[in-house]
């Protein structure tokens, strides 16, 4: 438990960072632009590859930082893009799913095991539980109803993003992006 409460510390004291700021605008504004490059299959369903560049900024910054990034950046998506009315549960989503990512990758080595519980995690409780909540709630259709279309997109897109998300990080970091970003000097390593 010590240990999660170092992890909130730790991320909550990324905020006083300028660099920490600026890296997420910069990815915030990349994860808009890919945003537009997202595809829409029915009402209920949309397939977008703007995450990757979230899930930067929640391993870099971690849990909160990625909290409060994941909530700001679905407000202002929704501002430079609306579609369909704003409903406040989709930025509690995101907001939770920041918060997720951030706890099973901020400090911590990437895994393809923990890419892939993290990626789970997130569609179980953020897509499939809560998405579909808030898509039932809006358009009076079950929850029942929407889930298996739900259920099926997250099992396929699960491996999808968590492949392209650990191969963008392992080759950031062999790249010595990663080290860049951080401004990290030298060949030292990461704790």
């Amino acid at each position: 438990m010590k240990r999660l409460a170092t992890l909130f510390t730790c991320s909550y004291g990324e905020f006083r960072s300028t660099r920490t700021i600026t890296t997420a605008a910069m990815l915030g504004a990349v994860s808009v632009v890919l945003g537009y490059f997202s595809v829409q299959l029915g009402d209920y369903i949309r397939i977008s590859f703007s995450t990757i560049a979230n899930q930067l900024v929640y391993y870099l910054f971690g849990p909160v930082f990625g909290c409060v990034f994941g909530g700001v950046l679905d407000v202002l998506k929704y501002l430079i893009k609306p579609t369909g009315g704003f409903f406040p549960g989709f930025t509690l989503s995101a907001a939770v799913a920041g918060a997720l990512y951030g706890v099973f990758y901020y400090r911590k080595p990437v895994r393809l095991w923990r890419v892939l519980a993290a990626e789970l995690v997130v569609a179980v409780i953020c897509n499939m539980f809560l998405g579909t909540l808030w898509l039932s709630m809006l358009y009076g259709k079950a929850f029942m109803v929407l889930l298996p279309m739900r259920v099926v997109k997250n099992l396929i897109m699960w491996p999808v993003n968590s492949a392209l998300f650990y191969v963008v990080v392992k080759t950031m970091e062999e790249t010595g992006a990663m080290r860049m970003i951080r401004g990290e000097r030298g060949s030292g390593s990461r704790n």
